[in-house]
């Protein structure tokens, strides 16, 4: 009996400790929330951010943050904003969206491909709250995915990739291969071997979003082998820089990095997010949101590019040609026949990608000849 007594006092005693501990991650992950606004009052609506990266990469991160502050700047005091930065993929994203929803958001958007697990974990644990994950595919009653056709702007820099190029030898820089980057390396090389069939691309993979020191030692890698066209999908200005000291042409990821690389930078994609971000949040405030799957498109001004530089003037022309047409629904650079690397076809002749091919494309198309990643 005293044994069975003293086994259920630690019992007990456990139990208590470990409430504790949970009390205490809650509050330290609360605690990280940074706050972009004082306190104001139950009435206004909250709104939460969860980052990949952080805010000051000037890439990715950097132009969603821009978009949360574009939502404070549009509605002023009816809302109240807060984020945290520099969120791993993985259990970490559900402490810290567990956490945002404690603190009284009423809706969170999550803003990376390897959140959508637990964003979706989240969902349906709180049906009250409203959630948007973006670059994912999934969706629930409370839950919705959204993205840009980035692809769109990567194609014009294929484009301008392939009239430029001195070597033919292009490359690019890959964070993990997951839809959105494998169909950005596609469109990339299509554009170029649109423009000069002589093109050849090499890839890196660096496994990470943000690394600045890894970008730059893939981007020095890939010159070394006679890249002079660097093209990354990873966040931060460093494989443009190092191109731009070896005297070689970039383009800038997600936004305008022109300031980094004065003479090597050609164009950015530049993401536009404070749109959908505002749209979502006046339905939560009119009570009207709902579930979608949202992809926006060149001509809805939400995909756009920094201005063409250093280079001439003919180049600067199709670039501009190619974009207009892309923008005016003229030009889909996903229309088949479209091959993968093997000479299966992926996309018949005439037919254009579905958006369900394009969230899911995991090949290389025709003429790419590194080996996909397993």
């Amino acid at each position: 009996m005293a044994v069975e007594t003293t086994a259920n006092t630690i019992n007990k005693r456990k139990g208590r400790l470990m409430n504790t501990l949970k009390n205490i991650l809650t509050i330290a992950f609360l605690s990280i929330v940074t706050f972009s606004t004082a306190y104001a009052g139950s009435d206004k609506v909250k709104v939460g951010f969860v980052y990949v990266g952080p805010t000051g990469d000037h890439g990715w991160t950097y132009r969603h943050d821009i978009g949360r502050q574009d939502v404070e700047a549009h509605f002023g005091d009816q809302v109240e904003t807060f984020f945290v930065e520099s969120v791993s993929e993985g259990p970490d994203a559900e402490r810290v969206i567990n956490a945002m929803v404690l603190q009284g958001a009423d809706i969170i958007f999550t803003t990376s491909f390897g959140y959508m697990e637990a964003t979706l974990k989240m969902a349906n644990r709180y049906p009250h709250v409203k959630f948007e994950h973006a670059t994912g595919y999934k969706q629930a009653k409370n839950m919705s995915s959204y993205g840009l056709r980035l692809y769109q702007a990567r194609h014009v820099q294929g484009v301008i990739a392939g009239l430029m190029t001195k070597s033919n030898k292009i490359c690019y820089i890959g964070a993990y291969p997951i839809p959105e980057v494998v169909r950005e390396i596609n469109t990339y090389f299509m554009g170029a071997r649109r423009m000069n069939p002589e093109v050849e691309m090499d890839i890196i993979w660096v496994n990470t979003w943000y690394d600045p020191g890894k970008e730059s030692d893939a981007a020095k890698v890939l010159m070394a082998q006679g890249c002079d066209m660097v093209a990354q999908h990873t966040d931060s200005p460093a494989p443009m820089q190092a191109a731009e000291q070896q005297g070689k042409f970039g383009f800038g990821q997600a936004s305008d990095q022109i300031a980094f690389a004065p003479e090597a930078q050609l164009t950015a994609t530049i993401d536009n997010w404070s749109p959908y971000y505002i749209r979502k949040v006046q339905a939560v405030i009119d009570g009207n949101w709902e579930s979608e799957n949202y992809f926006g498109h060149m001509n809805e001004d939400v995909v756009q590019m920094a201005p063409f530089t250093n280079m001439p003037d003919d180049v600067r022309a199709i670039a501009a040609d190619v974009m207009q047409q892309i923008n005016d629904g003229e030009y889909f650079a996903f229309t088949g026949p479209i091959k993968d690397q093997a000479g299966e076809i992926r996309i018949q002749a005439g037919e254009v990608a579905t958006d369900g091919e394009l969230n899911s494309m995991n090949y290389y198309v025709e003429g790419i000849t590194a080996r996909f990643p397993d």
